[in-house]
């Protein structure tokens, strides 16, 4: 009889549980939308009320619902959440103060005690393991930002004057791809995950979707489209100072992730051009019976490579150290209208992410010989090819698109010793869907657009930027 296990993935956006049985083929899934997170006036980014949590619970039992099978074949539960957020927790479990978001101001620094009644501060991992199985476990590779651990040994520092977060108020650390404890009764009535199941840690998100992507030590990089775009690669050492790349934990023990430069609220651009042109695109879909996406796909075919002179700069979410960034679409005239303007979005997507990808690549020597693109995005066959058209390099979409829910499935495989080592779990549960080659002439056309345009946009408007930031913001104005 097959075997089952849950993946989960929690985004930004969403949370999304997937059924996956031992091969990586995806049985059954259920996806909701997170609420809005919510913004305050001094930088506050959180996700309210305890929405990680409550969606969780009914993520879970809509997925089973769907599910045909037997929950006695499903052997185990993958746990991924997002990186780089913080959760306060009381001794009972419960949240302190609602999970805040990595937007948020306060996690570019240590957290400190605010309040007697906090007990607990970890990451959302640590947070619904705490949910899910009462225990005080964490992977110890989800913990990328301002915590008191050793970024190479990632270890809890023993001198506790390093940060000021007591360690008293800390989990206990453990590998990826480690059970981590077994699902409760009372977490199993809120969600319907069988009582007892082991829950596996994984990561942060993007080690865990590199996994389900595939990534091994072959000079592959992966993009990755969602709220934040970046482009990652293998890692088998760990590098404490590079230029243009991060190290990461990665999702199996020893190993690294070497994450480029990314785009912040990458694919919500997408999101917000559908929304700019407005209702016409919605209805015209409709009518087609696709999406609006698909439908503006169709448009944007037939505008050809550069958007006929139209170029975008993706600062729709400026980087705290460059708070006068803003968003830039260079190049308007009379010809151009709304899927020229949806396809130079796709095309800054791409150049960005390829001028990141490359100086990470040229940094560590190594040729960038294919790319697999996943998230969303990737659903779209012009996406793709323009990705491809612009690295120069075959683009892969691989048959689960959602990479981070199997990459969860994986470590979980991996824990439960269904496979012995990495490359035997992605040699079994990861497989290509289709591949997209570059056209050559549109590639000639993109570089030299990119090295002689694009890539110098934002050196020649930065000064104006800051000049419009300081007025906007009532500062004295430097010229």
């Amino acid at each position: 009889m097959p075997k089952y296990i849950l993946g989960i993935d929690q985004g930004t956006q969403s949370t999304k549980v997937t059924i996956f049985d031992t091969k990586g083929h995806k049985v059954v899934s259920d996806t909701e939308q997170l609420r809005e997170i919510e913004l305050g006036d001094n930088g506050e980014a959180i996700h309210p009320d305890d929405d990680l949590w409550t969606s969780l619970q009914r993520t879970c039992k809509s997925v089973f619902e769907k599910f045909e099978g037997s929950k006695d074949d499903i052997i185990g539960v993958g746990l991924l959440s997002i990186r780089c957020c913080r959760a306060v927790m009381k001794e009972n479990g419960e949240l302190f103060s609602p999970v805040q978001s990595w937007m948020d101001t306060r996690l570019s620094y240590p957290y400190e005690p605010e309040d007697d009644e906090i007990r607990y501060v970890t990451t959302t991992t640590g947070y619904l393991t705490h949910r899910l199985t009462g225990e005080t476990k964490d992977t110890r590779s989800n913990y990328v930002g301002p915590w008191p651990i050793d970024p190479e040994t990632l270890e809890w520092y023993e001198d506790e004057d390093k940060f000021t977060t007591p360690k008293e108020m800390l989990f206990e650390l453990v590998d990826p791809s480690t059970v981590l404890g077994e699902v409760t009764e009372k977490a199993s009535e809120l969600t319907g995950i069988p009582a007892g199941l082991p829950v596996v840690s994984t990561s942060n998100d993007k080690a865990v979707e590199g996994l389900g992507a595939g990534l091994l030590n072959d000079g592959t990089v992966l993009v990755s489209l969602g709220t934040y775009i970046t482009s990652m690669m293998f890692g088998e050492e760990y590098d404490s100072e590079p230029s243009h790349y991060f190290t990461n934990p990665g999702a199996t023990p020893n190993n690294w992730l070497y994450e480029s430069n990314g785009i912040r609220r990458g694919m919500s651009t997408v999101t917000w051009i559908k929304e700019l042109l407005g209702s016409d695109i919605l209805e015209e879909a409709e009518k087609r019976g696709i999406s609006p996406e698909n439908y503006l796909n169709e448009l944007a075919e037939d505008i050809p490579a550069g958007s006929e002179g139209l170029y975008t700069i993706l600062h729709w979410l400026p980087r705290p150290s460059k708070p006068y960034e803003r968003g830039i679409m260079l190049g308007f005239n009379g010809k151009h209208k709304g899927p020229h303007m949806f396809r130079s979005i796709l095309e800054g997507i791409a150049m960005t992410m390829k001028n990141n990808a490359q100086a990470m690549c040229d940094e560590l020597d190594i040729e960038l010989n294919e790319i697999v693109v996943s998230g969303g995005g990737s659903k779209g066959d012009l996406f793709m090819q323009i990705f491809s058209d612009v690295f120069g390099v075959p683009a892969h979409r691989n048959e689960v698109n959602g990479a981070a829910g199997l990459g969860s499935a994986i470590c979980a495989a991996l824990a439960l010793d269904v496979y012995d080592s990495r490359e035997e779990a992605i040699k079994n549960m990861v497989r290509h869907e289709d591949t997209f080659t570059p056209n050559m002439e549109n590639h000639e056309i993109y570089t030299d657009i990119n090295e002689k345009v694009y890539q110098h946009i934002p050196e020649h408007n930065e000064d104006l930027l800051k000049r419009s930031h300081q007025i906007i913001n009532n500062d004295s104005v430097t010229v």
